[in-house]
């Protein structure tokens, strides 16, 4: 698990390569991406249970 400083410093770099504009726009990809997958996850263990 990543501790407070390495979040920090991630967030710096994010900032400075992304600006502050776009970083609002990338978490809601990053956070639509991660409930697809999730879904996705749940539907395929799902399907594994049925059979």
């Amino acid at each position: 698990m990543l501790g407070q400083n390495e979040l920090l410093v991630i967030l710096a770099i994010a900032l400075l390569l992304f600006g502050g504009s776009k970083l609002p726009e990338l978490a809601r990809s990053l956070g639509r991406a991660r409930v697809e997958f999730k879904r996705g996850m749940s539907e395929e263990e799902e399907k594994s249970e049925q059979r």
